[in-house]
């Protein structure tokens, strides 16, 4: 009988193999939803969405009502002050008056501006026009309606001397047009380009550094609006506040007409480089796209502002812009 203090000897070949680092399952990754651009996204929805007759019906009652009740009060309480204490009535009347006054001016300014981006549309129909037509009486009219447009604009006074010097040795619709675009818009274009980097870099940035829920949409909205406007007034339709909201919903519609309120990755791909969106963090990923985003927008703008439609190779590339504004922010080093 063997010595149970004695040493145990167990035969491994028959025991199971324990497993190795090899063999064990690689740990699984959390799935990063690639950035959509949401606040973009939502921006151009709210903008673009045009309001139902009923809801129209509804404001426009609303206002009636409310500047009826507002108008037989205020006449009320003058009329009893003066019977009261006519100094004072009068005075507080003065006030009243003096309001109106500015309410009439603040209705005389907009009106103005809606007068300017009709101009611009017209020239821009008309252009248009002109170039389908090959008309080239029609385009040395169009020609001619531009300059009387910018004649008070000193940056664009270089451009409209060359532009009397040439314009008379061109004979062809498409030629003429092109030498204005060139001479009397270039600068333009280049202030307008200015502005949707500014505006891309100030989306992108505060999307990816403030992560308040929907700080981002209001921040996309303000700075959207305020470079349509921007644009607007560089090609010469100053605009009032009803303006700039009606070309913003302009802007944003023909955007979802065609279908642009999207971004890939092809167009980071420049500053990026290839995969390096999927890696970065997820707010980082939605100030890219939203700035992206808004660079498309900005460059809508500039077809809907400009009183000429681009030439060929003359529209400004959305990926270039968005290189330039967005390549120093988020460097891919």
């Amino acid at each position: 009988m063997s010595d149970p203090k004695g040493p145990v000897l167990i035969d491994l070949e028959d025991a199971p193999q324990a497993p190795g680092p090899s063999d064990v399952p690689p740990v699984p990754e959390p799935h990063l939803e690639p950035a959509q651009g949401r606040a973009m996204t939502t921006v151009a929805a709210l903008a673009a969405r045009p309001p139902s007759v009923l809801a129209r019906w509804f404001w426009r009652l609303l206002l009636a009502l409310v500047g009826t009740l507002v108008s037989i009060a205020a006449w009320t309480f003058v009329t009893g002050l003066i019977a009261s204490s006519p100094v004072l009535g009068w005075a507080v009347a003065a006030l009243v008056a003096a309001f109106v006054i500015v309410l009439v001016l603040i209705a005389i300014k907009e009106l103005a501006a809606f007068t300017r981006l009709e101009r611009i549309d017209a020239l821009h129909r008309a252009a248009d026009q002109a170039l389908a037509d090959e008309d080239l009486v029609a385009a040395r009219k169009v020609t001619d309606d531009l300059v009387r447009l910018y004649a008070t604009r000193d940056d664009t006074r270089w451009g409209r001397d060359k532009l009397k010097e040439r314009r008379d040795d061109v004979f062809d619709a498409s030629a003429l047009l092109g030498l204005t675009e060139a001479e009397l818009l270039a600068p333009l274009d280049t202030a307008a380009r200015r502005e949707v980097e500014a505006a891309a870099r100030q989306v992108a940035t505060v999307t990816a550094l403030v992560p308040l829920a929907l700080a981002d949409v209001a921040a996309a909205l303000t700075a959207n609006v305020r470079m349509i406007r921007r644009i607007g007034e560089i090609y010469g339709g100053r605009s009032g506040t009803l303006g700039s909201w009606r070309l913003t919903r302009a802007v944003m519609s023909h955007l979802v007409a065609t279908g642009a309120v999207a971004v890939g990755d092809d167009m980071l791909e420049p500053i990026l480089g290839g995969g390096l969106l999927g890696k970065l963090s997820r707010r980082f990923g939605e100030g890219m796209v939203n700035g992206a985003l808004t660079a498309r927008v900005g460059v809508a703008a500039m077809e809907v502002c400009r009183p000429l439609p681009f030439g060929p190779k003359r529209r400004p590339s959305v990926r270039s812009i968005v290189r330039s504004a967005l390549g120093g922010l988020f460097s891919s080093d």
